[in-house]
């Protein structure tokens, strides 16, 4: 599903394999299980690179399982087990303390690429891949939540109104010309190389983590308001998941 490697003052989290990289219920829990390890490892200035293995970096929503049959429990209770669940993570990371960078290594599409602008740094390969929010083309509405990230995000009324309702799909190379990303890199690689030294320029300021995070949950109370919002209305969600 996903590994955590401690390089120096660096994490560098991965989504691993040569899947789609679909948030379901385990890879969302894994991703979280690396965060607390995060977390609980940082003593120093640090910081987190998420980056993925083969053509995605995420393809979203696992609908596939959201939509699987099962006698006791429903598809929408499955669809909101998913959305809990990745509420959860986007809340940890906006509170994470230390600086995060996305290296975005291929396709980042609806969820995927929500979970790259829930970083401080977007960074992406331009020889492959795109991000792309493809709720309009499978008639699916954005939640409030969610699109507050967006709004949060991707400061141009222009640019959002292409990635919300025209579903454009972004090369890296629009998407920063967009000012929806930070920089565009030859290859997976060398995107993963400048998210390193992003990472070590951002470390060696030696910031303390605590006011980091707070800060960073100022510039996007709008986001967490939104998912508490969520949260305090939902319905109790199946324990067997």
């Amino acid at each position: 599903m996903c590994t955590l490697e401690k390089r120096g003052d660096l994490f560098v989290l991965t989504l691993t394999g040569a899947g789609e990289h679909r948030l379901n219920p385990t890879l969302l829990d894994a991703i979280s299980a690396a965060l607390r390890r995060v977390k609980a490892e940082t003593s120093t200035s640090s910081a987190l690179i998420t980056t993925a293995q083969g053509k995605f970096f995420s393809n979203g929503y696992d609908l596939a399982w959201a939509k699987s049959s099962d006698p006791i429990i429903t598809s929408s209770d499955r669809f909101r087990v998913m959305s809990s669940k990745f509420r959860s993570l986007v809340a940890d990371l906006i509170s994470l303390r230390m600086p995060t960078i996305a290296a975005v290594s291929g396709h980042a599409s609806a969820g995927g690429l929500i979970l790259a602008l829930c970083h401080d740094y977007v960074l992406m390969r331009k020889d492959r891949g795109f991000l792309y929010m493809s709720e309009l083309d499978i008639g699916l509405k954005i939640p409030p939540w969610l699109f507050a990230i967006l709004r949060c995000k991707i400061g141009s009324p222009a640019a959002l109104r292409e990635v919300a309702l025209r579903a454009a799909k972004l090369t890296a190379e629009t998407a920063v010309d967009k000012g929806v990303i930070d920089s565009a890199h030859d290859s997976a690689e060398e995107t993963v190389e400048a998210a390193m030294r992003l990472g070590e320029e951002l470390v060696g300021r030696r910031w303390d983590g605590h006011v980091y995070g707070e800060v960073r949950k100022a510039v996007m109370p709008e986001v967490l308001e939104a998912i508490a919002a969520v949260d305090k209305v939902s319905t109790t969600i199946p324990s067997r998941l």
